[in-house]
């Protein structure tokens, strides 16, 4: 479960709440990106009026915030391509696109949050620090939590930057994506530590 599935299960967990969910398929680089919301309700206001595969990302971000104006949506939610810090061309592409956020929906409250796929380690850290310099990043999305993912990076992240985490996925279905809670995860990861420990200890 990636950052693209995990939008679809957001957007269907806003919507069975009542929110009025627009998408916007920014990730114009790979083919089909808006497929990938496979989970996701049908219905209207569900994805945006992207302008296809290949378009600029800046002008369908910007055609998605004057579309979720003028239908009333009370989320804008805006998949983005992946993104390594060593990127620059697509980290340039990420502040443009918090900068036409800014001018065409100056009222909006702005959440920013970065999905982390924890199987990428230390390198989150750097991402993390990366991303916080071009766009404001105050949530943290954690995906691919399973039996093999203790996610004690995480820990890191929250030491030295300060996010805050908001949402962890931990299986493939809508349910899967659920609030996060701290004592729940801490519990879990020191269990887990616990038995490496006695794994090394009779290995």
């Amino acid at each position: 479960m990636g950052k693209t599935t995990t939008i679809g299960k957001l957007a269907a967990r806003l919507r069975g709440e009542g929110y009025r969910v627009l998408l916007c398929a920014a990730d114009t680089f790979r083919a089909a990106a808006a497929d990938n919301w496979k989970c996701g309700p049908n219905g209207p206001g569900w994805t945006s009026s992207a302008t296809g595969d290949g378009a600029d990302p800046g002008a369908v971000v910007f055609d998605a915030a004057k579309a979720a104006r003028n239908r009333g949506s009370d989320v804008l939610i805006i998949d983005t391509a992946g993104r390594l810090q060593n990127k620059n061309n697509l980290m340039a592409e990420l502040g443009k696109i918090g900068r036409i956020l800014d001018r065409e929906l100056p009222e909006a409250p702005g959440k920013t949050c970065w999905f982390s796929m924890l199987p990428q380690g230390q390198n989150a850290i750097s991402q993390a620090q990366a991303f916080k310099e071009i766009i404001a990043v105050n949530g943290i999305v954690l995906t691919k939590i399973d039996g093999t993912a203790k996610g004690g990076i995480i820990v890191g992240i929250i030491d030295e930057m300060g996010i805050p985490v908001k949402l962890i996925g931990v299986g493939e279905d809508i349910a899967d994506l659920q609030d996060f809670d701290s004592g729940q995860f801490a519990e879990a990861l020191f269990a887990n530590f616990q038995k490496e420990s006695e794994g090394d200890e009779y290995a």
